[in-house]
C-alpha cells in the first residue's frame, strides 16, 4: 500500500513539473532583435530559416491550418513565417480599412498566428502593403495613409506586446513603384511609434539608415542583416512568378507546388549559400500562396512532382543541415526583459 501511495506521489510530482515547464513556456515573451549583421531572439543569434504563407489571413480556416502545422514545420527546422496583413497576390486580404486602421477580423487572425508561434518560440514576420495587381490596395491612398498603416501595425503590435515579429512595410518596394510612396518615411512612422521594433526595408536598392535589416529585394549592405524573405529557384522556366507560375486572364497561380529537378536543386544551392553566409532564407511557392479551390497549402504536401506537389523536398532539406528547430531557452528571455 505505501509503495503504491509513493507511485502515485511520484506520478503527481513529475507530472506536475511536465504542467509548470508547459505553462512557462507559454508566458515566455520572446523578443526578435538584430546586433550588428546579426538577428537575435531573446539574445541569442538565431538564424532565420522560413516559410512565406502572405494569405495565411484569407480565411479562419487558413489560419487555421497555418496554426496547426506550425509543430510540424518545427520538426523540419523551421522557425519563422511571414504573413501580410494587405495582400498578397490573388488572396486580396484587405487587412487595412480605407483610412488605414486595421481590419478588426484579420487583426484577430494575426493575433492567433503570433500567440500561437509566440509559444513555439517562433518568429512572425508581419507584412503591410502589398500593391502590385492585387485587390487589397486603396488606390485613393497617399504617402500620409501608408504611413499610418505602419504606425498603426507597430502601435497594434505594441499593444498587445507582441515582440516575436519583425516588419515589412512595402513587399518588393511595390507600393513604391506604383504610387511613389517613400519606404523611409514608412520605416520612421512605425520607428516613431516604438523604435524596438525591427523593421526591414524591401526595395531595390541600398536600404535607408533608419532600416534594421534588409529583406529580398533590398541589398546587402555592411552593418545590417539581411534575409532572403522571398527565396524562389533561379532557374524556373519563364521565372518562377512570371509564366512558369502565372497566364494571362487566369487569376491564380499554375504549376502549383511543382518544381523539376532543375529546379529544385537551383533552390538548395541557393538555401545554402545564403544560410552558410549567416544570412536567413525563407522559402517562397505558389504551394503557399496559392488561393481558393487550390489553397494556401499550410502543409508540407510532397516531393514538388505534379502527382506529389508540395514543399516536402525542400523541408527534408532543412532538417537534414540543421535537424529540428529547438527553442531558445528561457534564460535569454530573462537577460532580455531585463535590458529592455
Amino acid at each position: 500500500m505505501k509503495n503504491n501511495i509513493k507511485t502515485l506521489q511520484c506520478i503527481v510530482f513529475f507530472l506536475s513539473i511536465i504542467f509548470l515547464s508547459i505553462t512557462c513556456s507559454r508566458t515566455i515573451k520572446y523578443t526578435f532583435t538584430i546586433y550588428g549583421e546579426k538577428t537575435l531572439l531573446n539574445g541569442k543569434e538565431f538564424l532565420v530559416k522560413g516559410l512565406r504563407c502572405s494569405n495565411a489571413l484569407i480565411s479562419d480556416e487558413t489560419t487555421d491550418e497555418l496554426i496547426a502545422n506550425l509543430d510540424t514545420f518545427i520538426y523540419y527546422g523551421i522557425n519563422t513565417i511571414s504573413v501580410y496583413f494587405m495582400g498578397s497576390r490573388f488572396g486580396d486580404v484587405k487587412g487595412y480599412n480605407e483610412d488605414a486602421a486595421i481590419n478588426p477580423v484579420y487583426a484577430a487572425r494575426m493575433s492567433r498566428i503570433i500567440e500561437e508561434a509566440n509559444k513555439r518560440g517562433m518568429v512572425i514576420l508581419v507584412g503591410c502593403l502589398y500593391w502590385s495587381n492585387s485587390k487589397a490596395k486603396w488606390d485613393r491612398w497617399t504617402q500620409a495613409n501608408a504611413n499610418h498603416a505602419v504606425a498603426n501595425t507597430v502601435s497594434w503590435l505594441k499593444k498587445h506586446n507582441y515582440r516575436n515579429v519583425f516588419i515589412d512595410v512595402d513587399n518588393e518596394g511595390m507600393a513604391q513603384n506604383a504610387k511613389g510612396f517613400d519606404n523611409r518615411q514608412m520605416i520612421i512612422a512605425g520607428k516613431k511609434v516604438d523604435r524596438n521594433y525591427v523593421i526591414a526595408a524591401n526595395f531595390k536598392g541600398d536600404p535607408p539608415p533608419e532600416a534594421d535589416l534588409s529583406i529580398h529585394h533590398s541589398n546587402r549592405v555592411d552593418g545590417k542583416p539581411y534575409i532572403e524573405s522571398e527565396g524562389t529557384p533561379d532557374n524556373a522556366p519563364g521565372g518562377y512568378w512570371g509564366s512558369y507560375s502565372k497566364k494571362d486572364g487566369y487569376y491564380n497561380y499554375i504549376n502549383i507546388g511543382i518544381y523539376n529537378e532543375d529546379m529544385k536543386t537551383s533552390q538548395k544551392t541557393e538555401t545554402a549559400e545564403h544560410l552558410n553566409k549567416g544570412n536567413g532564407y525563407m522559402l517562397a511557392s505558389t504551394w503557399l500562396q496559392c488561393v481558393s479551390p487550390y489553397g494556401p497549402n499550410h502543409k508540407p504536401g510532397g516531393l514538388g512532382s505534379s502527382n506529389d506537389p508540395g514543399i516536402k523536398g525542400w523541408l527534408e532539406y532543412i532538417r537534414s543541415l540543421y535537424g529540428p528547430y529547438i527553442l531558445p531557452s528561457r534564460a535569454d528571455t530573462k537577460k532580455i526583459v531585463n535590458d529592455r
